[in-house]
Protein backbone atom coordinates (compact mmCIF):
# COMPACT_ATOMS: atom_id res chain seq x y z
CA UNK A 1 0.00 0.00 0.00
CA UNK A 2 1.60 3.44 -1.00
CA UNK A 3 1.95 5.80 1.47
CA UNK A 4 0.68 9.60 2.29
CA UNK A 5 3.65 11.53 3.09
CA UNK A 6 4.32 15.43 3.91
CA UNK A 7 8.13 15.94 3.76
CA UNK A 8 9.94 19.25 5.07
CA UNK A 9 12.61 19.83 3.57
CA UNK A 10 14.83 22.60 5.43
CA UNK A 11 17.77 22.74 2.74
CA UNK A 12 20.62 25.01 4.58
CA UNK A 13 18.46 25.94 7.38
CA UNK A 14 18.65 25.91 11.40
CA UNK A 15 21.66 24.73 13.52
CA UNK A 16 21.38 22.12 16.08
CA UNK A 17 20.15 24.85 18.46
CA UNK A 18 17.39 26.33 16.40
CA UNK A 19 16.53 22.37 15.73
CA UNK A 20 16.01 21.96 18.86
CA UNK A 21 13.92 24.96 19.30
CA UNK A 22 11.46 23.75 16.30
CA UNK A 23 11.29 20.29 17.54
CA UNK A 24 10.02 21.17 20.96
CA UNK A 25 7.52 23.48 20.19
CA UNK A 26 6.40 21.17 16.67
CA UNK A 27 6.20 17.32 18.66
CA UNK A 28 3.57 18.27 20.70
CA UNK A 29 1.27 20.33 18.22
CA UNK A 30 1.94 17.28 15.62
CA UNK A 31 1.22 14.63 18.22
CA UNK A 32 -2.23 16.33 18.37
CA UNK A 33 -2.84 16.20 15.01
CA UNK A 34 -5.09 13.70 13.31
CA UNK A 35 -3.40 13.36 9.93
CA UNK A 36 -3.37 9.95 8.04
CA UNK A 37 0.29 11.29 6.50
CA UNK A 38 3.37 9.91 7.40
CA UNK A 39 5.45 13.06 8.31
CA UNK A 40 9.46 13.49 7.34
CA UNK A 41 11.48 16.10 8.38
CA UNK A 42 14.90 16.68 6.57
CA UNK A 43 17.25 18.81 8.26
CA UNK A 44 20.70 19.34 7.42
CA UNK A 45 23.77 16.89 8.81
CA UNK A 46 24.72 18.77 11.53
CA UNK A 47 21.30 18.38 12.90
CA UNK A 48 19.90 14.79 12.11
CA UNK A 49 21.27 13.26 15.02
CA UNK A 50 19.43 15.23 17.09
CA UNK A 51 16.64 15.24 15.46
CA UNK A 52 16.36 11.59 15.44
CA UNK A 53 16.78 11.38 19.32
CA UNK A 54 13.93 14.44 19.64
CA UNK A 55 11.38 12.11 17.60
CA UNK A 56 11.92 9.30 19.03
CA UNK A 57 8.27 7.47 19.57
CA UNK A 58 6.47 10.64 18.54
CA UNK A 59 5.59 9.12 14.91
CA UNK A 60 7.90 11.92 13.10
CA UNK A 61 10.43 10.26 11.05
CA UNK A 62 13.65 12.03 9.95
CA UNK A 63 15.37 11.38 6.70
CA UNK A 64 18.80 12.92 5.39
CA UNK A 65 18.68 15.58 2.40
CA UNK A 66 21.64 14.21 0.40
CA UNK A 67 24.22 10.86 0.68
CA UNK A 68 26.89 9.51 -1.67
CA UNK A 69 27.26 6.33 -3.35
CA UNK A 70 30.07 4.92 -1.99
CA UNK A 71 30.41 2.83 1.57
CA UNK A 72 33.85 4.52 2.73
CA UNK A 73 37.17 5.83 0.80
CA UNK A 74 38.78 8.99 -0.08
CA UNK A 75 35.26 11.29 -0.52
CA UNK A 76 36.12 14.12 1.14
CA UNK A 77 33.27 15.88 2.60
CA UNK A 78 30.88 13.16 1.55
CA UNK A 79 28.10 11.21 3.96
CA UNK A 80 27.62 7.12 3.20
CA UNK A 81 24.28 5.42 3.39
CA UNK A 82 25.42 3.42 6.36
CA UNK A 83 26.44 6.65 8.34
CA UNK A 84 22.83 8.02 8.18
CA UNK A 85 21.09 4.41 9.15
CA UNK A 86 23.49 4.00 12.29
CA UNK A 87 22.39 7.38 13.68
CA UNK A 88 18.86 6.43 12.60
CA UNK A 89 17.71 8.15 9.60
CA UNK A 90 14.61 6.17 8.17
CA UNK A 91 14.27 8.36 4.74
CA UNK A 92 16.97 10.07 2.20
CA UNK A 93 16.10 12.79 -0.29
CA UNK A 94 18.27 11.53 -3.66
CA UNK A 95 18.54 14.01 -6.86
CA UNK A 96 16.94 17.11 -5.52
CA UNK A 97 16.99 19.73 -8.03
CA UNK A 98 19.61 21.99 -6.27
CA UNK A 99 21.81 18.74 -6.57
CA UNK A 100 21.48 18.50 -10.11
CA UNK A 101 21.33 22.25 -10.80
CA UNK A 102 24.19 23.55 -8.49
CA UNK A 103 26.01 20.46 -8.01
CA UNK A 104 25.91 18.94 -11.23
CA UNK A 105 24.73 15.83 -10.41
CA UNK A 106 23.60 13.86 -13.59
CA UNK A 107 21.60 11.13 -14.06
CA UNK A 108 23.73 8.32 -13.57
CA UNK A 109 25.00 9.44 -10.18
CA UNK A 110 21.58 9.93 -8.41
CA UNK A 111 21.02 6.28 -10.01
CA UNK A 112 23.60 5.04 -7.69
CA UNK A 113 22.40 6.90 -4.78
CA UNK A 114 19.38 5.77 -5.28
CA UNK A 115 21.08 2.27 -5.02
CA UNK A 116 23.02 3.16 -1.98
CA UNK A 117 20.45 4.21 0.11
CA UNK A 118 18.10 0.89 -1.00
CA UNK A 119 20.82 -1.08 0.26
CA UNK A 120 20.72 0.16 3.44
CA UNK A 121 17.26 0.03 3.88
CA UNK A 122 16.64 3.67 3.58
CA UNK A 123 13.18 4.99 2.59
CA UNK A 124 14.38 6.43 -0.93
CA UNK A 125 12.71 9.77 -2.50
CA UNK A 126 13.66 10.26 -5.63
CA UNK A 127 13.49 13.69 -7.17
CA UNK A 128 12.65 14.36 -11.00
CA UNK A 129 11.05 17.49 -12.65
CA UNK A 130 11.42 20.02 -15.65
CA UNK A 131 13.37 23.26 -15.82
CA UNK A 132 10.99 25.97 -17.01
CA UNK A 133 12.67 25.86 -20.50
CA UNK A 134 11.92 22.34 -21.29
CA UNK A 135 8.30 22.89 -20.02
CA UNK A 136 8.60 25.72 -22.46
CA UNK A 137 9.80 23.53 -25.45
CA UNK A 138 7.28 21.00 -24.90
CA UNK A 139 10.24 18.77 -23.66
CA UNK A 140 8.69 18.55 -19.90
CA UNK A 141 7.53 14.85 -19.59
CA UNK A 142 10.54 13.42 -22.20
CA UNK A 143 12.51 14.96 -19.56
CA UNK A 144 10.84 13.56 -16.67
CA UNK A 145 10.67 10.05 -18.19
CA UNK A 146 14.75 10.04 -18.62
CA UNK A 147 14.92 10.91 -14.83
CA UNK A 148 13.13 7.97 -13.73
CA UNK A 149 14.59 5.32 -16.39
CA UNK A 150 17.91 6.01 -15.67
CA UNK A 151 17.02 6.88 -11.56
CA UNK A 152 15.54 3.49 -10.94
CA UNK A 153 17.57 1.30 -13.89
CA UNK A 154 18.63 -0.62 -10.64
CA UNK A 155 15.92 -1.19 -9.17
CA UNK A 156 13.82 -3.77 -8.94
CA UNK A 157 9.39 -4.29 -8.76
CA UNK A 158 9.82 -5.44 -4.93
CA UNK A 159 12.08 -2.50 -4.02
CA UNK A 160 9.40 -0.05 -5.38
CA UNK A 161 8.19 -0.38 -2.10
CA UNK A 162 11.15 1.45 -0.41
CA UNK A 163 10.81 4.12 -2.67
CA UNK A 164 8.68 7.65 -3.46
CA UNK A 165 9.12 9.65 -6.41
CA UNK A 166 9.12 13.65 -5.81
CA UNK A 167 7.80 15.66 -8.77
CA UNK A 168 9.46 19.19 -8.37
CA UNK A 169 8.97 21.42 -11.39
CA UNK A 170 12.51 23.12 -11.06
CA UNK A 171 10.15 26.61 -11.72
CA UNK A 172 7.94 26.33 -8.89
CA UNK A 173 10.82 25.68 -6.16
CA UNK A 174 11.32 28.78 -4.13
CA UNK A 175 9.78 31.27 -6.32
CA UNK A 176 6.73 31.35 -5.31
CA UNK A 177 5.06 29.50 -7.96
CA UNK A 178 3.07 26.36 -7.69
CA UNK A 179 2.35 24.27 -10.46
CA UNK A 180 -1.68 24.23 -10.71
CA UNK A 181 -3.26 21.22 -9.41
CA UNK A 182 -4.13 20.13 -12.96
CA UNK A 183 -0.13 20.64 -14.20
CA UNK A 184 0.55 18.71 -10.99
CA UNK A 185 -1.78 15.69 -11.41
CA UNK A 186 -0.71 15.68 -15.42
CA UNK A 187 2.75 14.96 -14.76
CA UNK A 188 1.89 12.44 -11.37
CA UNK A 189 -0.63 10.67 -13.51
CA UNK A 190 2.12 10.42 -16.65
CA UNK A 191 5.15 9.14 -13.85
CA UNK A 192 2.19 6.65 -12.62
CA UNK A 193 1.59 5.43 -16.26
CA UNK A 194 5.90 5.69 -16.64
CA UNK A 195 6.24 3.43 -13.83
CA UNK A 196 3.63 0.73 -14.92
CA UNK A 197 5.22 0.65 -17.92
CA UNK A 198 9.15 0.13 -16.66
CA UNK A 199 7.92 -2.22 -13.76
CA UNK A 200 3.84 -3.52 -14.13
CA UNK A 201 2.97 -1.55 -10.94
CA UNK A 202 2.60 2.16 -9.96
CA UNK A 203 1.86 1.26 -6.70
CA UNK A 204 3.72 3.77 -5.06
CA UNK A 205 3.84 6.77 -3.60
CA UNK A 206 3.67 10.04 -5.81
CA UNK A 207 4.41 13.85 -3.57
CA UNK A 208 4.44 16.95 -5.55
CA UNK A 209 7.32 19.61 -4.52
CA UNK A 210 7.42 22.93 -5.23
CA UNK A 211 6.18 26.22 -3.21
CA UNK A 212 3.70 24.85 -1.13
CA UNK A 213 1.69 26.26 1.04
CA UNK A 214 -1.12 25.93 3.78
CA UNK A 215 -3.33 27.50 1.38
CA UNK A 216 -2.84 25.25 -1.91
CA UNK A 217 -1.89 21.90 -0.10
CA UNK A 218 -5.73 21.45 0.21
CA UNK A 219 -6.39 21.47 -3.60
CA UNK A 220 -3.12 19.56 -4.89
CA UNK A 221 -3.87 16.52 -2.07
CA UNK A 222 -7.17 15.96 -4.01
CA UNK A 223 -5.72 14.89 -6.93
CA UNK A 224 -6.13 11.27 -7.33
CA UNK A 225 -2.29 11.05 -8.04
CA UNK A 226 -0.97 13.07 -5.73
CA UNK A 227 -0.17 11.47 -2.58
CA UNK A 228 1.40 14.34 -0.06
CA UNK A 229 4.05 17.05 -1.24
CA UNK A 230 7.94 17.88 -0.52
CA UNK A 231 7.10 21.08 1.10
CA UNK A 232 10.62 23.69 1.34
CA UNK A 233 10.68 27.05 3.04
CA UNK A 234 6.72 26.98 4.63
CA UNK A 235 8.36 23.52 6.34
CA UNK A 236 10.63 25.89 8.10
CA UNK A 237 8.24 27.56 10.68
CA UNK A 238 6.04 25.56 13.00
CA UNK A 239 2.60 26.81 12.42
CA UNK A 240 2.65 26.62 8.69
CA UNK A 241 4.25 23.14 8.77
CA UNK A 242 1.41 22.04 11.13
CA UNK A 243 -1.04 23.73 8.89
CA UNK A 244 -0.49 22.18 5.85
CA UNK A 245 -0.13 18.94 7.61
CA UNK A 246 -3.85 19.21 8.70
CA UNK A 247 -4.96 20.67 5.60
CA UNK A 248 -3.77 17.90 3.59
CA UNK A 249 -6.51 15.38 2.74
Amino acid sequence: MKDKIIGGNWKLNKTIAETEEFMKEFIPLFKRSSSEYKVVIFPTFTSLQRAVEMSYGTGLLIGAQNLFYEEQGAYTGEVSAAMLKEIGVEFVLVGHSERRHIFGENDEIISRKVRAGLDHGLKTVLCVGEMLSDREQGKAFSVVAKQLETGLSSVNEQELNNMVIAYEPVWAIGTGKTATPQIAEEMHAFIRKTLHQIFGTSDISLIYGGSIKPNNIRELSEQPDIDGGLVGGASLNVESFIKIIENAI
